[in-house]
């Protein structure tokens, strides 16, 4: 074939290569991901993969000294608020009440008769409290509102009343129990021994207890005209602060007083919260209740 012939034989051709050329996957459509440089410390991925190092083991503790225990999680449950229970003592024969902040329980009878038969802190024996109730006295059974329990009849007529007296009126301070069957006796109450009561009686403050004004002073009282005074007096003696009130009820019925005392600067030191009964006949101060503190600066 002449040369013209094979190079016109070639256009053609050329032409029907690059057309079919053409008809080939179209280049629109979904290329993938695009690619991502590896990150700066990666190895490169012709050569072999590197030897992981293994984890470091912990360090043991030293031998002499146990390892330390994890801190419990906590369950978000908040702790019982203390209970605060009256207890009635003994001071020169009559009842007097003093009080007991103790872990919460629900067997309050049984905590209230294990306290009073501990007997007092030195701060109210200094006062001449005393208790009559031996240890292991307990509550056999609360029924409609009545306990019943023995107690010792050990003594003579008086300290065995007594006795029975601390026990009525420090178990019917709770809701549940109304009155006290005591050795299979009819059942008690309050009301059976109100003559054991003193002519002033101070619930608040309590013997060593560390006092701030304003200083409140509650009890109950029976005395004429339901007048009750009160003075406060420092280490020395002197009187710091005085006031007097009234009961809700007097001359010949027993009554609630409740009174609020302040007094100047001094300096922590121990004091006496005293209450009494001013006599109609001399002006003097009678049925005295004397109460140790402890007072607190105060303005």
């Amino acid at each position: 074939m002449s040369r013209r012939g094979r190079a016109g034989w070639g256009v053609p051709a050329l032409v029907a290569v690059l057309l079919f050329a053409g008809c080939g996957t179209p280049r629109s459509g979904d290329l993938g991901p695009a690619p991502t440089a590896p990150p700066p410390n990666a190895a490169p991925t012709d050569g072999p993969a590197p030897t992981p190092t293994p984890a470091a083991e912990p360090t043991p503790p030293p031998a002499d000294r146990p390892p330390r225990p994890s801190a419990p999680a906590s369950t978000g449950t908040r702790r019982p608020d203390p209970v605060t229970i009256e207890l009635w003592y003994v001071r020169a024969g009559l009842l007097v009440p003093t009080r007991r902040t103790r872990p919460a329980t629900v067997a309050t009878s049984r905590l209230a008769l294990t306290e009073l038969a501990a007997g007092p802190t030195p701060a109210e024996a200094a006062t001449g409290m005393t208790t009559l109730l031996p240890s292991g006295v307990e509550v056999t059974r609360i029924a409609d509102g009545v306990a019943t329990l023995r107690v010792p009849s050990v003594g003579d007529p008086g300290t065995r009343r007594l006795r029975e007296a601390q026990v009525v009126w420090t178990l019917t301070q709770f809701p549940t129990v109304r009155q006290i069957r005591l050795d299979d006796a009819a059942p008690v109450d309050r009301a059976d021994y109100t003559d054991l009561l003193p002519p002033i009686v101070v619930t608040s403050p309590i013997p060593g207890e560390r006092v701030s004004a304003p200083l409140v002073v509650t009890g109950t009282a029976t005395v004429f005209e339901a007048t009750v005074s009160i003075r406060v007096l420092n280490a020395a003696g002197q009187e710091v602060a005085t006031g007097f009130g009234t009961a809700s009820c007097g001359n010949g019925c027993r009554g609630g007083y409740r009174v609020v005392l302040t007094w100047r600067t001094v300096r922590e030191q121990q004091g006496t919260v005293e209450v009494y009964e001013v006599s109609a006949r001399d002006g003097a101060r009678i049925n005295t209740m004397a109460v140790p503190v402890v007072l607190a600066p105060g303005t």
